[in-house]
């Protein structure tokens, strides 16, 4: 097996042969993938361009002639994403690593993200001291940030790769071993408003025998749980906190996409889902809030994260939102509102307390939720009834679920 190393040989080739000499040094094999359009590389790959840009069904010549850069990058991206994938399904492929700017960081993370978590993937980039989320998705990609340019060796520049490749070294020699664990896989949503009634539901799951993946439902945990349904590694859903379609419909910075709440419906697996923290659209610090909504009501959860309290109509299209989503459901499926609130400053005595939203939030879910069974309790979510109430309803679905799947058909 061997690391696979992502770059484009015509401009990178110094930092490249660093690299490589630098893990063959530590007794690791490499295989280095050559990304590049442009010039001609000065030594050859283990993987040449044009097998990169073969196997994405076009030519290193075609994209010369066609002179877009653009169109060069997207092309590259996927046939790097096609040789990792193939490696890594012929058993081949131990680790993956990139070095590069804009091009060479969405080329080398476009193929890293197309491989199962677990399998370690490093991307020197310009770009890993900002805004990563585009190049790290819902995968383990760790983005090291180049500090320099990657345009040439230098005493920065060589500390900093050497570093990379002792890293992606210690991953590959000191790997976590895959556990043999028959527990069946729950995943489950929380947000910091609705962690009392998660951790509850989780305690009670666990003593019935599984093991709970708790997702952080801030727009990338979301995205991930969403991925690692639709893989086909969960059993069942406990989707506690869907605040990241509010963020969706109205503009907030933890957004999981249109598709969230979809991959639990699609692939018919069985959920229970609720209504936790959609009291709130979330924003950074104060003063980058959007003007439009200068005249809203705001809580400053701390200095880097601004709390909006949705009002009466945006509930209601938060509901219809999710009570649509709901009703595509192909598996057992179940929704449970609290009517006490839906967050923990969202009750009597709290910022964020409004039963008049919790009212249209909870009538156009139903509303909209068709067949789906809708059962609304007189408590608060974070109350232990409530999430014992939740968890023992995924426990019921889930035996049903699995006795219909045993029957002879």
């Amino acid at each position: 097996m061997a690391i696979y190393l992502l770059i484009t040989l015509d401009t990178k080739a110094d930092e490249a042969w660093v690299v490589r000499e630098r893990l063959r040094e530590l007794g690791l094999d490499v295989c280095v993938v050559d990304t590049g359009c442009l010039g001609e590389p000065p030594w050859p790959a283990e993987v040449t361009r044009e097998s990169v840009f073969a196997a994405a069904g076009t030519s290193v010549k075609e994209m010369q002639n066609a002179g877009d850069r653009g169109q060069a990058v997207t092309a590259a991206a996927l046939g790097a994403a096609t040789v990792v994938e193939a490696a890594h399904a012929a058993g081949k492929l131990s680790a993956v690593m990139g070095l590069g700017g804009s091009a060479g960081t969405t080329i080398a993370t476009t193929a890293m993200q197309r491989l199962p978590i677990g399998i370690p993937k490093v991307m020197v980039s310009t770009l890993a001291s900002g805004q990563v989320r585009p190049y790290v998705g819902d995968k383990d990609i760790v983005m090291m940030n180049s500090v320099v340019d990657i345009a040439g060796m230098n005493r920065i520049s060589r500390q900093i790769l050497g570093n990379a490749a002792a890293a992606v070294a210690g991953m590959v020699q000191h790997r976590q071993p895959a556990q043999a664990d028959d527990k069946r896989l729950i995943a489950a949503t929380m947000f910091g408003v609705t962690t009392p009634c998660v951790q509850h539901a989780r305690q009670y799951l666990e003593q019935a025998g599984f093991e709970v993946l708790v997702f952080h439902a801030t727009g990338n945990g979301g995205q991930a749980m969403e991925s690692l349904i639709r893989e086909g590694v969960i059993d069942g859903v406990l989707d506690v906190t869907t605040t990241e379609l509010a963020d969706e419909l109205f503009g907030g910075v933890l957004s999981a996409g249109p598709d969230r709440l979809s991959a639990a419906a699609d692939v018919g697996i069985p959920q229970v889902v609720s209504v936790g923290a959609t009291d709130m659209v979330n924003f950074g610090p104060r003063e980058s809030v959007p003007d439009q909504f200068e005249t809203r009501q705001f809580l400053v959860h701390n200095p880097t994260v601004t709390l909006m309290r949705t009002t009466d109509d945006e509930n209601r299209q938060i509901g219809q939102a999710i009570g649509r989503k709901v009703a595509q459901s192909r598996g057992p499926t179940e929704v449970f509102l609290p009517l006490q609130g839906v967050s923990a400053i969202d009750q009597d005595g709290q910022p964020f307390d409004s039963p008049s939203a919790r009212q249209r939030l909870f009538e156009a879910l139903i509303e909209n939720a068709g067949t789906i069974p809708c059962h609304a309790l007189d408590a608060h979510i974070n109350d232990p009834s409530f999430a014992q109430a939740m968890a023992q309803r995924l426990l019921k679905l889930i035996q049903s679920h699995k006795l219909s799947n045993e029957l002879p058909s």
